[in-house]
């Protein structure tokens, strides 16, 4: 049974709270932390943990195995730094951070510590993800060709009327690191065992009028895999009302197309494979937290085990450096007007 505190009980809480409610024979939260008094009590009002607002003490408590940390972005280097230092494990909400270099001292913070970092990019644990990936892994497609991703979410412009969100400062960006960085991190994911990672990138970003903001809401990018295979990338919240995210694979023997919680292949002898779930929300609307908790729920179960039985979770700091560096490259290449390498 592993003890657990909670850091930040803004909007991000909620799918974290319902996951650890319904983990209660694997773990015990024995803090929720939050400067704020309101949040307190409005989150000790849905959910059966203490909260407090004193972060230093539970820093220093040994009994605390790890914590949740759900604040904004630009605080989570400096809460790695602390829990870290303090022997805690961590589960990390995305981004690692809003630069690459506080991305990068967030990896060597945990490996210093000797400490697991797990990140929460959840949709790898989708159903139809992971029978895609094993799909893709069995050669039924062939060579891949071609990877594609399309984010056509939506947000409305009350959503970036709150301080700070969507800036440089708090945020780090706009949609890439904001909202596509889940669905980039899966196709990622899926895409280098098969075609290797991205290797080059060429683009443009946008602020539309669609909003007021400081960063973009919009971004196409043409990418070539370490295979030579291309496709594109396209990421908006601009998109009204919101629609489902999807990836696309093109092989020498059939294509695939992951769409939201669902997934389908065909292939040239006839032949056709697919996953559909029951219908469910995604969170590309105008409700940010419009979807279930049991995505959630997994990342939390596999870093519960992880930290258990010592091993590295599913998607460790490290491994969600390589979502950060194409997110770099396409930032790079939408402001430069060139072709940029990703960087290993």
């Amino acid at each position: 049974m592993s003890r657990i505190a909670l850091i930040g009980l803004g909007m991000a809480v909620t799918p974290h709270a319902k996951s650890l409610v319904d983990l209660k024979d694997q773990a015990e939260v024995v803090a929720a932390i939050s400067p704020s008094e309101g949040r307190r009590q409005a989150f000790a009002a849905r959910f059966p943990f203490p909260t407090t607002g004193d972060i230093a003490t539970v820093a220093a408590d040994r009994n605390i195995d790890a914590v949740g940390i759900l604040t904004p972005p630009n605080t989570h280097l400096e809460l790695v730094e602390t829990f870290a230092a303090a022997g805690k494990h961590i589960l990390l909400e995305k981004p690692l951070d809003i630069t690459p270099a506080r991305a990068e001292a967030i990896v060597a913070a945990g490996e210093k510590y000797g400490v697991t970092i797990a990140v929460v990019l959840q949709h790898r644990f989708k159903p139809a993800a992971e029978k895609l990936a094993a799909l893709l892994q069995s050669g039924r497609l062939g060579t891949i060709v071609s990877c594609s991703t399309r984010i056509p979410w939506w947000r409305p412009q009350s959503y970036y009327d709150e301080p700070g969100r969507g800036s440089f400062a708090r945020d780090g960006g706009g949609v890439l690191i904001s909202q596509a960085i889940h669905t980039l991190d899966l196709m990622l994911s899926l895409a280098e065992p098969v075609a290797g990672r991205i290797a080059e990138v060429c683009g443009f970003t946008a602020t539309t009028a669609v909003h007021r903001m400081e960063t973009e809401d919009y971004a196409a990018s043409a990418v070539r895999f370490a295979n030579g295979a291309a496709g594109v990338i396209e990421a908006t919240t601009a998109n009204y009302p919101g629609d489902v995210e999807r990836i696309d694979f093109i092989g020498t023997k059939g294509s695939a197309t992951l769409s939201g919680y669902g997934f389908a292949a065909r292939f040239h002898d006839g032949s056709e494979d697919g996953f559909t779930p029951p219908p469910t929300a995604g969170g590309g609307g105008a409700d940010p937290m419009a979807f279930p908790h049991d995505l959630h729920r997994a990342v939390w179960a596999d870093f519960l085990d992880a930290i258990a039985t010592k091993r590295p979770p599913r998607i460790t700091a490290r491994e969600a450096l390589k979502v950060h560096r194409l997110i770099e490259a396409m930032l790079e290449a939408g402001k430069s007007g060139t072709k940029v390498n990703v960087r290993e």
